[in-house]
Order: structure tokens, then sequence, then C-alpha cells
């Protein structure tokens, strides 16, 4: 076990360099978008394009990274290459299907979702979508075939190019223009800022295709009709399930500018929640490391034996992690954090506590989630989804328009609230793990005083409120290490540590 848990830290690290370090630079962009774009409704239509790429993405790899992790670890599966074969294909397939329809009725799409004016922008991000979710099959070999530095290599130059080419359209290119508008003129247009994202982003994906170029060919590709049609039932629901997750985490950002009739103050609205929300991205970072490292690993000690305990205690330590990051950001919000953003989306810097506990459900609900993926009964999660989604529209369609932004961030939280309960209690009649429960709830009622803490002594002094909150901060630090944390499993510096 102790073996089994020190690999999952190592690739939980690795992952994270291009999940969590990765994301924070292109986190970094968020000041200069919210700077240089000339108001909050220009990182409006940011927010809302880049909603909708989630849910594309999520239609268009059609559950095949879940089912390929599944199928190709399965004990009479002989050649596992063939699996991905077939995912590949499908996925592919699926995409140029994607393109060829959404490029025959593009204007009719752009004239639905507002961006009749540019309709480049819609064209640019179906593009996009379509080779990130090739891609993100070939991704899925790499972790199978635990190519995890292979894996955040190719994902950290995927994102340092991200980030020059903004900053070269979007800081260089500016004072070019401004001192030698002839040499730039022939490619570059002053009013195109959210077009050059775009564009930034169209050029990463196309490096994303040649740097895997070698997991993309290579292969023989022999379609088994029989197998093909296991993956497609098997992924089918693990599809609606993935759907009516990113509606749960992006609908908000997708139908915000359809409950509002002034056009205008939607966009306001949704740039100043996106980009407060892009600082509870840290929470979103860590699960996104956590889950990339944990489900080959979960997949494969299943494989192994029926290891129910490794997902409890798996369970466990992201608990610990996640409240840690939960108190992390809340305490330094306001001293640190919202200097991420300009003053002039200050009034949102409330949805952040509320996301980031919105998030934390979610972390819950993804480790209790194994129990159906490893039972072959994934309709489950498909009817956990639902109901959430169902959740999550009803108080966005409601609470919206008489309260704002702060509506959909307790949306999030009473769907996942649900989801994580539903998959609890139906878990452990059909698949009982021996979650910790006391220590998980203690590790909740310790967060949760330490906040009440932190947030609510009228502490005026910028200096003695950040000494304060990082005193209880390092409680929590103190409490988890002596109580429950394997020090010595950590990477790099667990070598300082000696088990008990």
């Amino acid at each position: 076990m102790g073996g089994g848990l020190k690999s999952l830290a190592k690739d939980t690290f690795v992952y994270g360099l291009s999940s969590i370090i990765g994301r924070f630079l292109n986190w970094l962009l968020v000041p200069m978008y919210v700077r240089v774009l000339p108001s909050p409704g220009d990182y409006g239509i940011v927010t809302n394009l880049y909603g909708w790429t989630a849910l594309l993405l999520a239609f268009l790899t059609f559950g095949m990274e879940t089912t390929f992790f599944r199928f190709s670890t399965r004990k009479e599966e002989h050649d596992p290459m063939q699996v991905y074969a077939n995912a590949l294909f499908f996925v592919a397939g699926l995409s140029g299907m994607f393109l060829i329809v959404g490029f025959s009725f593009l204007s009719p799409i752009c004239e639905v979702l507002g961006y009749a004016e540019h309709p480049e922008y819609v064209g640019m991000l179906m593009f996009i979508v379509a080779l990130d979710a090739v891609t993100s099959i070939s991704f899925a070999r790499l972790r199978s075939e635990e190519k995890a530095w292979k894996f955040a290599g190719i994902k950290l130059f995927n994102i340092g190019l991200n980030i020059v080419l903004n900053l070269f359209f979007l800081l260089l290119c500016p004072v070019i223009y401004r001192h030698a508008p002839h040499s730039i003129e022939w490619f570059y247009r002053p009013d195109y800022g959210v077009g050059y994202i775009l564009v930034s982003n169209v050029i990463t994906s196309l490096a994303n295709v040649v740097l895997l170029h070698r997991e993309l060919t290579g292969f023989r590709v022999h379609i088994d009709g029989k197998r093909m049609r296991r993956m497609f039932l098997y992924a089918f629901p693990v599809l609606a399930m993935s759907i009516a997750g990113i509606l749960n985490q992006s609908v908000d950002k997708i139908l915000f500018p359809f409950l509002f009739d002034d056009k205008a103050e939607a966009a306001t609205q949704l740039g100043i929640y996106g980009a407060c929300f892009k600082i509870a991205v840290v929470m979103v970072m860590f699960i996104q490391a956590y889950r990339y490292a944990v489900e080959p690993f979960i997949f494969k000690k299943n494989r192994e034996s029926d290891d129910r305990r490794s997902n409890a205690v798996t369970t466990l330590y992201f608990t610990i992690f996640s409240l840690l990051i939960f108190l992390g950001v809340t305490f330094y919000l306001d001293d640190v954090f919202k200097y991420l953003v300009s003053p002039r989306y200050y009034e949102g810097l409330k949805v952040v506590p509320v996301v980031m506990l919105g998030e934390f459900l979610y972390g819950l609900y993804f480790n209790l989630s194994f129990w159906y993926k490893l039972n072959d009964q994934t309709y489950w999660g498909t009817w956990f989804t639902v109901i959430g989604c169902v959740i999550t529209i009803s108080i966005i369609v409601w609470g919206v328009p008489q309260y704002g932004y702060i509506a959909c961030a307790w949306a999030t939280v009473a769907c996942n609230a649900v989801m994580l309960l539903l998959s609890y209690f139906i878990g452990r009649k059909r698949y009982p793990v021996p979650y910790p429960l006391l220590k998980i709830g203690g590790y909740v009622a310790l967060a949760a005083v330490l906040f009440v803490l932190g947030e609510c002594l009228p502490i005026e002094t910028p200096l003695w409120r950040v000494l304060w909150r990082t005193l209880l901060l390092v409680v929590y630090i103190w409490v988890a290490a002596r109580r429950d944390f394997p020090m010595a499993s950590l990477p790099v510096v667990g070598k300082y540590f000696t088990s008990k």
C-alpha cells in the first residue's frame, strides 16, 4: 500500500507540473486580460466562449478517456493498443463530422449565440475543440503508459507557447503598432483583442498535434465491431455524465447572456464573475492533477485485486489537501489574491469562497464515483449528474435575474452536494467502500472553525490579519501532519521524513 501511495504522490506531483504550475502560468494571463481588454464585457465574451469549449469538448471526447482506461486494463484484454486505436478513430471521426456540420451552419449558429458580427470567433472555437478532442485520447495513452514526464513536458510547452502568443498579440503588437504601424498592419488589428486570444489557442492546439505525432501515428487500426460496440455502450453513459457534469460547471457561463434583456450588462456581469472565478481555479487545478494520477491508479489496483481501501485512503488525502487549498486562498483573498484582477472586478470577490466550496464538493463526489465505474454501472453516474444538472439550471434560471452571479456559485454548491450524497448512499449498498468518515468529517469541521476564526475577527491592519490567518493555517497543517498524512509519501521532501 505504501509503495502504491508513493507512486500516486509522485504521479500527482508530475501531472501537477502541467496542471497546477501550467495552469498557474495561464492564470497569470487573467490580470493582463482584465487590464488590456477595453471592458469587463470583453472578458465576459471570453468567459462565455470558453464555457462552450468545455461542453463541446466533453461531447467530442465521448467518454473515451475513461473507456480507454477501463477496457485496456481488463484482464481479458490482450491487445490494449487496439483499444486505444478504436477510441482514437472514433473521436477523430466524430470531431471531423462536427467540423463539417459546424462550418456548414456557421452563420445561423453565430446568430443564436450572439456573435453574428464575429463568426470567426465561433469558427476558431470549433477548430480548437476538434483538435483538443483528438489529442485528449493521446494524452490518455501517455497517462496509461505512465509517461507522466512526457505528458507534463508537452502540456507545459503548450501552455508556454500560449502565454508567449498572448503576450505578443496583446502587449507587444500594440507597442509596435504605435511606433511602426506599417511593419505589422498586414496582420494586426488594434481592436481585435478577444480574437487574438482565440488565435493563440488555435496555434497551440495545432502544436499539440505536432508534439503528439508519435501517439497519433505508427500503429495499425483494426476496427473490431464487437469491441467497439462494448466500448460505445460503456462510453455512452460516461458521455451523458460528462456533459451533465460540464453543464454543472459551465452552464452558468453559457446561459448568463440569455438571462438579461441588456446584453451589454450581461457581458459585464459575466466578465466580473468569470475573472473572480479564476481566483478559485487553484482548487480546480489541484482536482485535475489529482484526477490525472488517481484514475489509472484506482483502475490498476482494482485489476490486481478488489482493493477498496485504496479508494478510501486517497479520498482522505484528497480532503486534507483540498481543504488546505481552500483555507490558503480564502485567508489571503483580501491581501494577496484580489490583486490578480483590477479594481473594476473587486465587487465579484465574494463569490470566491462559495466557488471553492462547490469545487471541493465536486472533488469529493469524484472520489465517491469510482464504485459505479469499477462495477461497469456508469448509468448511475448519468442519473446523478443529470439530477445535479437540473438543480444547477433551475437555481441559475431562477436566481441570476434576482441575485446576479452569486446565484451561479451557490447553484454549484447545491448541485455537487446532492450528487455527493446520492453517490455515497447508493454506493454504500452496491459497492461498499470503507471511507474514513469520522476523519473526513473532522477535517471539514476543523477547516470550518478555522475559516470562521479567520474571517469573522475584525482585524483591520493587513499585516496583523495576514499573520493571524497564517497562524490558523499552520494549525491545520500541524493537525494533518500529526494525525493522518504520511509525510514520507511526498515527492522530493518525503526523504526528510520517516514513516511511522
